[in-house]
């Protein structure tokens, strides 16, 4: 394996506390009971309209009224974006350890480009990041393997020679469908309906925290890297 890509929310970068702000901040201004924080969480992979859903259950998503608040919600997130939003713990030495070896990590998203520039900028990390691909760059977005495969030529890697990594079953489905090796970020924004049972997202390996996903990565990417390094040396 020579490259590994992220999902971004609940996989690279925990922003669930930002999101559980401005929902919670929205049932107030409504007057509505508050949504708990845990219900939010297990929204935040499903994308914006799922999250404003929690607060306004009586309307439609296509209802102007409800578009009009998924918009307020988009515009308050995007003004105060890492208010409480870091990467996971452990994950910064684990992207150092990447780097180190000279394997390229990068992002595959259904997160709107601008916020996922936005967001990589305030925590330092648009010049780390190999490669952003984001809904607005392709013709179909994850599950379909579009994006992976996009990603894969962004960063002249065949796509067999990468690890995804995720927290969504359409994150699998992607990297399996792109013939990438499959990671379950189980400490991720797992969805409700989807917990009970994650060996069905049939995926390559489940990791259970950053640090097993450090173990895992180490002996996948990184050991190789130092003993391609190694015979290189030597030759």
């Amino acid at each position: 394996m020579k490259a590994v890509l992220f999902d971004l929310d609940g996989t690279l970068i925990d922003t669930a506390a930002d999101f559980i702000r401005i929902i919670q901040d929205m049932c107030h201004d409504k007057g509505c009971e508050i949504v708990a924080a845990e219900a939010i969480r297990t929204q935040v992979s499903e994308g914006a309209r799922a999250m404003v859903k929690l607060v306004y259950p009586e309307l439609e998503v296509d209802d102007p009224v409800f578009l009009a608040h998924r918009q307020r919600f988009l515009d308050l997130y995007g003004a105060d974006i890492a208010v409480e939003t870091d990467l996971f713990e452990g994950m910064y030495p684990l992207l150092e350890a990447l780097e180190q070896h000279q394997i390229p990590w990068g992002i595959v998203t259904n997160k709107p480009r601008w916020l996922s520039e936005a967001l990589l900028k305030a925590l330092n990390l648009t010049d780390r990041c190999a490669v952003l691909v984001c809904p607005e760059d392709v013709s179909h977005t994850k599950p379909d393997p579009e994006p992976m495969y996009l990603a894969a030529k962004q960063i002249e890697i065949a796509p067999e020679d990468c690890i995804y990594v995720g927290d969504h079953p359409r994150d699998i489905d992607a990297g399996r469908n792109a013939n990438m090796y499959t990671i379950l970020a189980a400490y991720g924004y797992l969805p409700l309906q989807h917990k009970d049972d994650l060996t069905a997202w049939q995926a390559d390996c489940i990791v259970d925290s950053v640090a097993e996903l450090h173990t895992v990565l180490d002996k996948l990417v990184l050991q190789a890297a130092t003993l391609s390094s190694s015979l290189n040396a030597n030759a």
